[in-house]
């Protein structure tokens, strides 16, 4: 579509209309625009934001007499065009939404499917509602950072060629840390062997509008693509997409959408919807030179740490890695190894002394994320200083350092489908005392944010260690219900 076309915003326009012309609101939802809503929620989000809350089935805005052509379905065609999709859908439950929807999809074709060890575990609970059984192919993890990187080309055939009956290959790239894979390449590799390529390219969905950052996945021939808009690209949290690549049709159309109606809200929030028609007008219209902007301010920045001594910061340097074929600069990536404390630590400083919040941290980096419409050269400078007085007050400690984390152990052996696991009847036993049984929960420890158990797969002994040791270090574990882990649950015997 032209220009001009994407410089419109159909659906957002329409709420706005409505809005302003003061219906009479005889639909839901209870607080009509307003009027209804408890007094502080109106004095914090404005009486505007409360009159666009606008249900479904509206006329002139999801409604017309030729479907095809409600602002709502016009909105969505033009994301599709966008991002040169053949087709996109709007989700108001967030990425993992998308995940669920895509597994349910594939789940049409077959039950075998090779996933990418550290996705998202929005995919994971997409294994559980589907039924899909899952053959893992690992990411590179980086020797010297303990971060997880892509799946190489050669990982993904030889996994491929390992599971002959799977229906699809599914990848994540960029990654947390900024790593882009070389998805040209996997899409090659999964196409020869007749399987359609799925990317979760949510912290990707900007890099389609910039001539300066790596290619976008659906460019490369993916055949889905998932798209967190609201990270990057700035529409409201909750807020993403999901997208069916132009090829021949490897993944059926109308199965993804009855997919996506299966799993989506039946009230999705006009809020997050319109948000996201006017994201993609941004970024169609004027992402290239907001990007450029971000893009250099980030390499100033980039210099700015590197003179705070015992700071480094990833850049494109990292390219050539086993596992990175390009790198995402939106991705601030502090390496902390030189200046004596954990990544844990350095943001626990930051956050007292500025109260800067940062997106994520681990034993050697912390991480910061910049979007598209972001003035980094204005916003980042709090940032420098935090760091700056972080590594000060580091450098008055006296305290002893860790040892440095062991290496991840392999994964147990895989004895139930993740669904099987999550279904089956569960205890809770102590964590010391798990060696042998059959997870039913997910435990991942960053560094480096790989799971390390999976629904079905049998707890070892080097397994718990390992987490054990994380934990000790100030890391992270995501996916366990008892987040002390103190205890574990798994399939009662």
């Amino acid at each position: 579509m032209a220009r001009m076309e994407q410089d419109s915003t159909p659906y957002l326009d329409a709420l706005v209309e409505y809005a302003d012309r003061d219906p009479g609101r005889f639909h839901v939802p209870g607080h009509k625009g307003g009027p209804g809503a408890d007094p502080a929620l109106r004095a914090a989000l404005g009486d505007r934001a409360l009159q666009l809350d606008i249900p479904a089935g509206i006329s002139g805005i999801d409604v017309a007499p030729d479907p095809a052509n409600a602002p709502f379905q016009l909105a969505q065609r033009l994301t599709a065009d966008a991002w040169g999709a053949k087709r996109s859908w709007f989700l108001v439950n967030g990425g993992s939404g998308g995940n669920h929807a895509i597994c349910l999809a594939l789940a049409h074709t077959g039950e075998r499917v090779v996933v990418q060890r550290n996705v998202h575990s929005s995919i994971v609970d997409g294994l559980v509602l589907s039924g899909l059984r899952p053959r893992f192919v690992s990411p590179e993890v980086d020797p010297e950072l303990g971060v997880a990187h892509c799946v190489t080309p050669e990982a993904l055939a030889e996994t491929l060629d390992a599971e002959p009956h799977t229906v699809a290959a599914m990848i994540v790239s960029p990654t947390y840390f900024g790593a882009v894979a070389d998805v040209a390449a996997l899409v090659e590799v999964a196409h020869a062997r007749g399987v359609p390529l799925v990317v979760d390219e949510a912290w990707g969905s900007h890099l389609h509008f910039s001539s300066a950052l790596p290619t976008a996945a659906l460019e490369c021939g993916a055949d889905v693509v998932l798209s967190s808009i609201h990270k990057i690209v700035g529409s409201i949290t909750q807020s993403a997409i999901v997208h069916l690549g132009h090829g021949e049709d490897r993944v059926d159309e109308r199965v993804l959408d009855r997919a996506v109606t299966l799993v989506e809200s039946t009230s999705p929030n006009g809020l997050l919807t319109a948000s996201l028609d006017a994201a993609r007008r941004q970024a169609a219209v004027h992402g290239e030179e907001l990007l450029a902007e971000t893009v250099a301010s980030l390499a100033e920045l980039r210099e700015r740490i590197r003179m705070i001594g015992g700071l480094d910061v990833l850049d494109e340097r990292i390219v050539g890695r086993s596992g990175v074929h390009a790198y995402d600069p939106l991705r601030l990536v502090v390496d902390v190894r030189g200046v004596g404390a954990t990544g844990h630590r350095v943001a626990r400083l930051m956050w007292e002394s500025d109260d800067i919040n940062l997106e994520l941290f681990s034993e050697n980096v912390v991480v910061a994320v910049f979007g598209i419409g972001e003035h980094a050269a204005e916003t980042g400078g709090r940032l420098v200083s935090a760091l700056e007085r972080a590594c000060v007050r580091i450098g008055e400690e006296e305290e002893e350092p860790l040892p440095p984390f062991a290496e991840p152990p392999p994964w147990g052996p895989t004895e139930l489908s993740p669904r099987e696991a999550f279904l089956a009847s569960q205890e809770v036993v102590a964590f010391d005392e798990a060696e042998g049984r059959i997870a039913a929960e997910s435990l991942a420890a960053y560094p480096p944010g790989v799971p390390n158990v999976l629904p079905g797969e049998r707890l070892t002994r080097p397994t718990l260690d390992y987490i054990a040791d994380s934990v000790a270090h100030g890391g992270l574990v995501r996916g366990a219900s008892d987040r002390t882990l103190k205890t574990v649950r798994v399939v009662a015997q």
